[in-house]
C-alpha cells in the first residue's frame, strides 16, 4: 500500500485498515512460527504498512493539535 493511497483514506477506514493489517500481522507471524511461509517477505512488507498508516495518523493528529492552537491563540 502506497502512502499516497493511505492519504486519500479517511480516519475511520484508517481505522479500520490498521485493524486488518494487525490482524494480519499476527496471523502471518504465527504462521512462521507453526509452519513454513510460502512468502516470507509478507512479514516485513505487512510491517511496513502498519508503520506508514500509523505515521500517516500521527501527522493529521499533530496537524489537528496546531490547528487547534493556532484557533486558540487567534481568539485570545
Amino acid at each position: 500500500m502506497k502512502a499516497s493511497e493511505i492519504r486519500e483514506m479517511n480516519p475511520d477506514e484508517l481505522d479500520d485498515e490498521l485493524e486488518n493489517l494487525q490482524r494480519k500481522f499476527f496471523d502471518i507471524r504465527t504462521q512462521a512460527v507453526t509452519e513454513k511461509l510460502e512468502d516470507p517477505t509478507q512479514l516485513t512488507k505487512v510491517k511496513r504498512d502498519i508503520a506508514r498508516l500509523k505515521t500517516i495518523l500521527r501527522e493529521r493528529q499533530l496537524a489537528r493539535q496546531k490547528a487547534e492552537k493556532k484557533d486558540q491563540n487567534e481568539h485570545e
